[in-house]
């Protein structure tokens, strides 16, 4: 049993046939960086995925672990990450302002204390 098959062992079939197909995309446009070549994976993949369509319900659970197996065989390296995600280049870049510093907005205007002499 894989690692990622556990996680989404109290799921129902259809959930994690989902899950599988998902993250087998994802994986692969980890591969594929090119998009005509990710797209004829991507096709393939659903194919895959349609041929299997009428399985009965233990056949199903048994092919998706062995489609958990396959994808854990197939992971990256150095997956592809979303730069603006947690993991990603520009993740948490600019952080907010902490809650001490405040911003004067009418900089120049604040009430003075003195008058100003004329």
């Amino acid at each position: 049993m894989s690692a990622t098959s556990v996680l989404f062992k109290d799921l129902s079939s259809k959930t994690r046939a989902l899950r599988l197909y998902r993250h087998s995309l994802k994986t692969c446009l980890s591969w594929c960086v090119m998009r005509d070549i990710f797209y004829s994976e991507r096709d393939r993949i659903r194919s895959e995925f349609e041929s299997n369509r009428s399985l009965t319900q233990s056949q199903a659970m048994k092919k998706i672990e062995e489609g958990f197996e396959t994808l854990d065989s197939y992971a990256h390296p150095d997956p592809y990450i979303v730069p603006t995600m947690y993991g990603g280049s520009k993740y948490a870049r600019n952080p907010p302002v902490p809650g001490n510093i405040h911003v004067i907005r009418d900089f120049g205007r604040e009430k003075e204390s003195v008058p100003r002499e004329a």
